[in-house]
């Protein structure tokens, strides 16, 4: 118990270099008292303690403004920062090292008692605002980019951005996959937008490529 608690409060001090002193994570990050709400509530849904974890759940959305359902299953080295106005469904299902920044929405899109929410693999980055609406699977390593709205699958190592979500870069480069270890944070729209630049440079250099063969094309008719 006290290696999972010690666990999760490296998950804070990893990914926010705001992060002080193991006292101020104790008692002042929300995102930190949800995931310990939530293991509470947990605990009794799993046991069949219908009321208790709800009502458990209702303490910890009160106290820290997240709201997890007790029958939502999290892994270890969840981090969820900031916090205010994340919704987690009753059927999410989240790997380990995952990161929810405020405003996040793992939701359903059916009233059915089936599987209805998303699962979330390890290492997967949701930017403030993002939707992930729908019982598929965001692959392994992959970002959602603040204020995104995504309703089908994200293959693994994927950078999703816009509403709906579109999948703008498909793999991770060696150089970012560093920065990740060494502590930096990735930046999904500052990658999509230079992905966008990428295929514009590219769009420009066939343009270019075409242009010039209709020119010869015109001098042969000519």
């Amino acid at each position: 118990m006290f290696s999972r608690l010690k666990s999760d409060i490296q998950a804070v001090f990893d990914r926010d270099p705001a992060a002080r002193s193991v006292l101020e994570v104790i008692f002042c990050y929300p995102g930190l008292h949800a995931i310990w709400f939530h293991r509470i509530s947990h605990w009794f849904w799993k046991h069949e303690f219908w009321f208790l974890g709800r009502f458990t759940s209702h303490i910890g959305r009160f106290m820290t403004g997240v709201e997890i359902h007790p029958g939502a299953t999290i892994g270890q080295g969840f981090f969820i920062d900031h916090g205010m106005g994340v919704v987690i469904g009753e059927t999410a299902e989240i790997g380990e090292n995952v990161t929810l920044y405020h405003g996040v929405t793992l939701g359903g899109v059916s009233w059915e008692k089936v599987k209805r929410h998303p699962t979330l693999m390890d290492n997967v980055v949701i930017g403030s605002g993002a939707k992930i609406l729908g019982p598929f699977t965001v692959g392994k390593d992959s970002k959602v980019g603040s204020n995104s709205v995504v309703v089908k699958e994200v293959p693994p190592n994927s950078t999703v951005v816009g509403i709906p979500g579109r999948v703008v870069m498909a793999t991770e480069k060696p150089q970012e996959r560093l920065d990740l270890e060494h502590g930096k944070m990735p930046d999904p729209e500052a990658k999509a937008i230079s992905c966008l630049f990428d295929q514009i440079r590219e769009l420009e250099r066939k343009y270019a490529a075409l242009a010039a063969e209709h020119e010869q094309l015109k001098k042969r008719l000519g």
